[in-house]
C-alpha cells in the first residue's frame, strides 16, 4: 500500500472516536442545557399542562360576544354612529317594523336618532322596545337593565322584541361586578327594578332551567368605544 493511502487510513481511524464522541456530548449538553427544538419543546410542555390548571380565559368582549350569541341575541358591532344608523335603518326593514308604533322611555335615546322620526307607546305590543342598557354581562351573556330605562315596568310588560344601544365600555365580567358599578355611577340613588335577560329564543321558555325567566328577541347595537 503507497505511504500517502496508509497515513490517510491512520487519519480517519484516528478521527472516528472523536468525532462519536463529539457527537455524544453535544447529545448531553442538549439534554443538560435544555438546547432542542423549541416548537416541538412548547407543544409537548402543553400536552402536558396539568388538567387542573384554570382555563384561560377569552378578552371580555369576546367572551360576551360569545355568550349573547349562543343565548341567541343578534349582535351588531359598531365603529360610529353612523354604523349604528345605518344598521338600525336595516332592522327595522328586515322586521318591518313601524316608526310609529315603538315603546321608548328614554328623551335622551330619542333625542340621539331623531332623523327616525319616532312615535312611542306605552303598549307591549309595540313593533319593538328601543333602550339604552345598565351593562352586557360577560359571564351569561346577559343583558342589565334597571329603572332608568324600563321605569317600573316588568320585563312582560315590554315588547317582545327589542332593540338595545350600547357601548363597549359597559361589558363587565359577571353581575356582581355590574352591580358594583350600578352603586358606584348612583351613589345613593340607587336605581330601582334591576332586571337582566339573557334568553333570547323562543323554544328556551319551555327549558326548565329558564322557568320564569322572560324571552326577548333582542338585537344589540354595540357601538365601539374604547
Amino acid at each position: 500500500m503507497p505511504k500517502v493511502l496508509r497515513w490517510a487510513k491512520f487519519f480517519i481511524l484516528l478521527m472516528k472516536p472523536k468525532c462519536f464522541q463529539l457527537k455524544r456530548c453535544m447529545n448531553i449538553l442538549t439534554k443538560l442545557f435544555g438546547i432542542s427544538n423549541k416548537s416541538k419543546d412548547k407543544n409537548q410542555k402543553d400536552k402536558e399542562l396539568s388538567p387542573f390548571m384554570p382555563e384561560q380565559k377569552l378578552p371580555l368582549d369576546e367572551r360576551f360576544m360569545t355568550r349573547f350569541k349562543d343565548n341567541g341575541g343578534k349582535f351588531l358591532y359598531c365603529e360610529n354612529l353612523n354604523e349604528v344608523i345605518r344598521n338600525l335603518s336595516d332592522i327595522l326593514e328586515e322586521n318591518a317594523w313601524k316608526k310609529d308604533n315603538i315603546q321608548c322611555f328614554n328623551p335622551d335615546l330619542q333625542k340621539k336618532f331623531k332623523n327616525f322620526k319616532f312615535e312611542t307607546t306605552d303598549s307591549h305590543e309595540a313593533d319593538f322596545f328601543f333602550t339604552t342598557c345598565e351593562y352586557l354581562v360577560a359571564d351569561d351573556g346577559s343583558v342589565m337593565f334597571c329603572s332608568r330605562q324600563i321605569n317600573e315596568r316588568k320585563l312582560n310588560e315590554l315588547s317582545e322584541n327589542i332593540v338595545v344601544f350600547a357601548t363597549t365600555s359597559q361589558i363587565t365580567n359577571n353581575i356582581g361586578e355590574s352591580l358594583r358599578g350600578i352603586k358606584i355611577n348612583y351613589g345613593k340613588k340607587i336605581p330601582t327594578n334591576i332586571n337582566t335577560i339573557k334568553h333570547f329564543q323562543r323554544k328556551q321558555e319551555d327549558d326548565f332551567l329558564s322557568y320564569g325567566s322572560s324571552t326577548k328577541n333582542l338585537y344589540l347595537l354595540l357601538l365601539e368605544d374604547l
